[in-house]
């Protein structure tokens, strides 16, 4: 059976507004919730950007059942995967084991900060390797020394741990990164329903895992108000992890972005409130053997309308 969750969006909302809207997520019915962890908004218009692991901790305290989940967080810049490791283990206490760590390769639009550079995606990768190893070994609890191409541990260990260690999943959207989430974590994240990407993940290891993806929707009871809210904020997502990836700040994806069009926008986010349409959506992503859709509901500024909708609409007709 096919799980949906809700997305709190860092990017369009304050931290208490994004901890009480996953409260309610929860008591609508929603069966998981991710997080993004970003350092920027996409757009400036956008205004937001809270520190995802904190809001997990309290999300963590006032929710009860709702699965919580980063979706994703990088490992190989802005964090070292030692500290990553460290706050996982620490949310899934929290949590009491309800906690999943989505990890990427992330974007040079958050993990510039620290400087450096920003490295070409196959580094990326091989350094997300690198960081997949050092987080599983301290999940195990031992004291652990590494001397990597990228990475160096120095007798690190993790004092507080869950007794069972977070599954891990991993962010894909081309071959390289696919056989990765497949022969190193428990699912697969991708933002696009590709069923070439899932057949893949399977022939690399696997099968039987969860395959989780995200659908951006604006619902609003005006579509042409919908639509308009959508191109404001979401116009970017167009674009396509492999340029979202590499574009350094709001600045330029509103730039990439300036030729997208409203009527482009409504042809690639379902607008307004009509559920058939938000369930078509969906079944591109079930119809592609994904297992788990997380909605992102365009638009922070109030939530409850959209959740009400989902509790009376949309989750009975995506469940039906």
């Amino acid at each position: 059976m096919t799980r949906y969750g809700y997305t709190m969006l860092c990017e369009q909302s304050g931290p208490k507004e994004l901890v009480a809207d996953v409260a309610t997520a929860e008591s609508v019915g929603f069966d998981f919730a991710v997080v993004s962890d970003h350092y920027f908004p996409w757009l400036d218009a956008m205004g937001h950007s809270p520190y995802a692991w904190s809001v997990l901790g309290a999300a963590a305290h006032a929710t009860d059942r709702i699965d919580l989940m980063t979706y994703v967080t990088c490992p190989i810049k802005r964090y070292h995967p030692a500290v990553v490791a460290q706050k996982a283990a620490t949310v899934a206490l929290l949590s009491d084991g309800r906690f999943t760590l989505g990890l990427g390769a992330g974007e040079n639009l958050n993990e510039h900060v620290t400087g450096g550079g920003w490295p070409p995606v196959n580094v990326r990768h091989a350094m997300l390797e690198e960081a997949v190893d050092i987080i599983r070994a301290l999940f195990e609890g031992d004291d652990v020394s590494y001397r990597g191409r990228y990475f160096d541990v120095d007798s690190a260990k993790l004092w507080d741990r869950p007794p069972a260690a977070p599954p891990i999943g991993l962010a894909a959207s081309g071959e390289q990164s696919c056989r990765l989430a497949a022969q190193r974590a428990e699912a697969l994240i991708a933002v696009e329903p590709s069923a070439e990407l899932v057949a893949q993940f399977e022939r690399e290891g696997g099968t039987g895992k969860r395959v989780i993806g995200q659908l951006p929707v604006c619902y609003d009871t005006d579509r042409n108000r919908g639509i308009e809210r959508a191109h404001e904020l979401f116009r970017w997502f167009g674009g396509g992890w492999k340029v979202n990836a590499e574009l350094p700040g709001p600045a330029a994806f509103a730039a990439a972005s300036s030729h997208v069009r409203p009527e482009d926008v409504a042809k690639s986010i379902p607008c307004g409130n009509d559920v058939d349409e938000v369930a078509a959506a969906v079944r591109r992503y079930t119809d592609a053997g994904f297992t788990d859709v997380a909605l992102v509901q365009i638009g922070g500024e109030d939530q409850g309308p959209f959740l009400r909708w989902a509790a009376d609409s949309l989750l009975p007709a995506l469940r039906s």
